[in-house]
C-alpha cells in the first residue's frame, strides 16, 4: 500500500448514542471505583460519597462545555483543538494537547496497575510481567477497527456495571435502613474541619474515577449525528456513573473497616467478599474486565487525540497516520502504549492516579476559557447544536481552580 494511501484514510462513522455511553461508562468506571474506592474511603472515611459527590459536580459545570464545544467544533483531538479554534495560539494548542495525551497515559498506567492487581489474584506472575501483557492486548484491540473495538468495550461495560449493582444490591438489601444515614455522608458539617478536610484530600482520587465522560468527544468523527447525540452522550454517561459512584463507596464505607481497604489491591473483591461471604472469584473477574476495559479505551481515545493533532499539524503526519485495512490510527496507538508500559511499571498507583486529576483539571480551566473566549466573541454555535449559559463555563473555571487549590491545601 502507498504511503499516501495510508495517510489519506479517514476515520469511519459507525458509532451511535448507546456505543458512545457505554464507552464513556468503561472508561469511567474501570478508570475509577474498581481501583480507588478503598483509597478514597481511606481519605474521606464515611464521607467518601461525598467526595465522589463533590467531583461529579464540578464535573458537570465542565460536562456542560464539551457538550456545547463538540458541536461547535466536530473534530477529533477535542480540547486541543477547541483551544485551537478559540484562541488561534499554535503553542497553547499544542500544550493542551500534550497535556491531555499527559493525562490518558497516565491514567491507562493506573488502571493497567489496578488490572494487575486483580489478575494476581489469580495468576501467579509479577505484577510487571502482568502489566506487560495487559497494555499490549489492549492495544491489540484498540488497533483492531474502532466498530469492533467500542462493540468488546460495551459488552465488557455491561459486565462492570453488573458487578456493581450486584455489590449495590448485597450492600443496601441486607440492611435497607441504613440508606437513611446517605444524607449525612454526602453533606458534612460546615464547622466539621477534619471531616471536610479528609473530602478535599480525596476529591484528587475521586475526580479521577471520574475521567471518561470527557473522552467520548474525541470519537465525534466516527459518530453518527455527533450534533445530536454527543450531548446526551456526554450527560448520561456523568449522571449514571455518579449514582454508582456514590452507593459504591457508601456501601464500602458502611461495611469494610479502613485498615483493610488501606492498601487493598483489589478493593472491590474485598468489598464482595465480605457482604456475600462468597468467594470473591467472581467479582475479581468482572474487576479484571473492568479495569482492563478502562485501558482499552483510554488507549483508544489517546490515539485519537494524536490523530486529530497530527491532521491539525500539530504533531508530525507520519504519527497521526490511518491504517487503511482497520481505519484506525495504528501508529499513534502503538507509540501511546510503550509510554503506558513504562508509566505503569515504574510509578505507584496513587501517584499516577492524583498527578492525572491534577494534569486534567488544568486542561478542563482551558476547555472552559475556551467557550467563554467564543461566547465573548460574539461566535454562534451551529444551527441545532447544544448550547449553554456563559455561567456555565465561567462556573466550571472556578470550580476546578477551587478543587486543585482545596485538595493542594488538604494534601499538605
Amino acid at each position: 500500500m502507498a504511503k499516501g494511501a495510508t495517510d489519506t484514510s479517514n476515520l469511519k462513522r459507525s458509532v451511535g448514542l448507546t456505543g458512545l455511553v457505554l464507552y464513556g461508562l468503561g472508561v469511567t468506571i474501570g478508570a475509577g471505583i474498581y481501583v480507588l474506592v478503598g483509597e478514597t474511603i481511606v481519605r474521606a472515611g464515611t464521607y467518601a460519597p461525598a467526595a465522589f459527590l463533590l467531583s461529579s459536580i464540578v464535573m458537570g459545570f465542565t460536562a456542560a462545555s464539551f457538550a456545547e464545544l463538540s458541536g461547535r467544533v466536530p473534530q477529533a483531538a477535542g480540547e486541543a483543538v477547541y483551544v485551537e479554534k478559540s484562541f488561534a495560539l499554535p503553542w497553547l494548542t499544542i500544550a493542551v494537547g500534550l497535556a491531555v495525551l499527559i493525562e490518558a497515559m497516565i491514567a491507562a498506567a493506573a488502571i493497567a496497575v489496578g488490572a494487575a492487581g486483580y489478575v494476581s489474584q489469580l495468576v501467579p506472575l509479577s505484577i510487571e510481567t502482568l502489566i506487560i501483557i495487559i497494555v499490549i492486548s489492549m492495544a491489540a484491540i484498540a488497533c483492531w477497527g474502532i466498530k469492533e473495538s467500542v462493540a468488546i468495550a460495551g459488552t465488557m461495560t455491561l459486565v462492570e456495571v453488573t458487578g456493581l449493582l450486584v455489590i449495590i444490591s448485597f450492600g443496601i438489601g441486607s440492611d435497607p435502613g441504613s440508606l437513611s444515614e446517605l444524607p449525612a455522608a454526602l453533606a458534612p458539617s460546615p464547622g466539621d474541619w477534619p471531616a471536610l478536610s479528609g473530602v478535599l484530600a480525596a476529591s484528587m482520587i475521586a475526580f479521577f474515577a471520574f475521567i471518561g465522560f470527557d473522552d467520548v468527544v474525541n470519537l465525534v468523527e466516527e459518530t453518527r449525528n455527533p450534533t445530536k447525540v454527543m450531548p446526551w452522550a456526554i450527560g448520561i454517561t456523568l449522571f449514571l456513573v455518579t449514582i454508582l459512584y456514590v452507593l459504591v463507596s457508601f456501601v464500602a464505607a458502611q461495611n469494610v473497616p479502613v485498615e483493610e481497604l488501606n492498601g487493598a489491591s483489589a478493593p472491590i473483591s474485598l468489598l464482595f467478599e465480605r457482604l456475600t461471604g462468597l468467594p470473591p472469584i467472581a467479582i475479581t473477574l468482572i474487576a479484571i474486565i473492568a479495569t482492563m476495559n478502562g485501558v482499552v479505551i483510554i488507549l483508544i481515545m489517546a490515539s485519537r487525540v494524536t490523530y486529530g493533532m497530527a491532521q491539525e499539524g500539530r504533531l508530525p503526519k507520519w504519527i497521526g497516520a490511518v491504517s487503511p485495512r482497520t481505519q484506525t490510527p495504528v501508529r499513534a496507538t502503538i507509540l501511546i502504549a510503550m509510554i503506558v508500559l513504562v508509566l505503569a511499571v515504574f510509578t505507584p498507583l496513587d501517584t499516577l492516579a492524583e498527578t492525572s486529576s491534577e494534569v486534567l483539571l488544568v486542561v478542563f480551566v482551558m476547555i472552559n476559557l475556551a467557550l467563554v473566549r467564543f461566547k465573548i466573541k460574539g461566535m454562534p454555535a451551529p444551527e441545532n447544536a447544544f448550547t449553554v449559559h456563559i455561567a456555565f463555563p465561567i462556573t466550571g473555571v472556578v470550580l476546578c481552580l477551587a478543587l486543585l487549590l482545596g485538595a493542594s491545601l488538604a494534601g499538605g
